[in-house]
């Protein structure tokens, strides 16, 4: 499997969910992070929770680009895969086996797409939770 922030490996779903599952560890653990290093006002003097929810702020969203580049990386190449299959399929009508791979492949790219969809509420659940915690210690930039 690749490392995360690395090349993903499109052709097995499962490996694919796997690597994402992983990528996402950071949005799991988020109210955790969040109760260990943003201080209750008794350790306020103790730990910068503007630093520190900067810091998470980059984290979370280096996390979320990098998993959306690997999602729509994984979707463009399934697609161009089913384009090339479906093209197959239109001279040879007959092959069963091509007719199996492209169905295959079609199920994949469909399963891809809808991990667009995980991603986007394992995104808005983190922004939500950070912005409960971190919006007095630190204002993001605009774009987010």
């Amino acid at each position: 499997m690749a490392a995360p922030g690395g090349a993903a490996s499109c052709e097995d779903f499962a490996e694919f969910q796997e690597l994402l599952r992983v990528m996402r560890t950071i949005d799991d653990r988020i109210v955790h992070e969040l109760n260990t290093t943003i201080p209750t006002a008794s350790f306020v003097g103790k730990v910068d929770p503007g630093q520190t929810c900067r810091e998470l702020y980059e984290s979370l969203m280096d996390a979320h680009t990098n998993r959306e580049r690997i999602i729509k990386n994984c979707i463009s190449q399934t697609s161009a895969i089913v384009k090339t299959l479906k093209e197959e399929r239109e001279k040879a009508h007959e092959d069963a086996a091509l007719l199996k791979q492209l169905r295959k492949e079609q199920t994949k790219l469909k399963l891809m797409q809808s991990e667009l969809n995980v991603e986007e509420v394992v995104n808005d659940r983190s922004w939500k939770v950070f912005n409960e915690r971190c919006r007095i210690h630190y204002k993001p930039p605009k774009s987010q």
